[in-house]
């Protein structure tokens, strides 16, 4: 059976279009806009359904929605319950420290980092990419003992994410160098072949 086109507001057509125009809109709120033009004219809920990948009931609740709340239904609604807080700091120091022996490893995995933080690893994976971070290359990764490191990585990644204008940023490398073998400091340097 199919629905009757849905009747729109006064004027609610051009802000529906211009949704669907725009290229600023949340994407959701363009879906939305779509799902209410195609009812509009008529389109049955099944098509609607089909040509967005969606489901038959996404299109009859929006297009409830519209109908009791109009135009402002169409925006998402307050969520419920306390929002959802991450502590970053905690969760790049502790990625920064060792894992207690107990773990039985020598660094953090992103699944092992989530449990032990009680959060998903989904999120520890995502932090960790924000940040550049890379437990697993041990031939890179030195674990810092600096008891200010997140808050100066959290410094530096935001200087790289909203620079202030006319910003110079320097850099200066505080580990000392190694001293160097015997091979390199010879005379003449060079390629110099492996023995096996």
């Amino acid at each position: 059976m199919r629905a009757a086109p849905l009747v729109l507001r006064d004027g609610d057509r051009e802000i529906l279009q211009a949704w669907i125009r725009s290229t600023t809109m949340k994407s959701g709120l363009v879906l939305r806009a779509r799902i209410i033009t195609l009812a509009a004219d008529g389109v049955a809920h099944a098509e609607i359904a089909r040509r967005f990948d969606i489901s038959r009931q996404t299109v009859i609740n929006w297009r409830s929605r519209y109908q009791t709340h109009g135009i402002d239904g169409l925006h998402d609604e307050h969520r419920s319950g306390r929002p959802r807080t991450l502590d970053r700091d905690k969760l790049i120091t502790t990625t920064l420290t060792p894992p207690p022996r107990k773990y039985g490893v020598t660094h953090w995995s992103s699944r092992l980092l989530a449990d032990h933080l009680g959060i998903a690893h989904g999120t520890v994976s995502k932090v960790w990419s924000e940040y550049g971070v890379q437990p697993w290359r041990a031939e890179t990764f030195k674990f810092s003992t600096d008891p200010e490191l997140a808050g100066k990585v959290t410094d530096i990644v935001g200087l790289y994410l909203n620079p202030p204008e006319n910003a110079i940023v320097l850099c200066v490398d505080e580990k000392s160098r190694a001293p160097r073998g015997a091979d390199e400091s010879r005379a003449g340097g060079g390629a110099r072949r492996r023995s096996s």
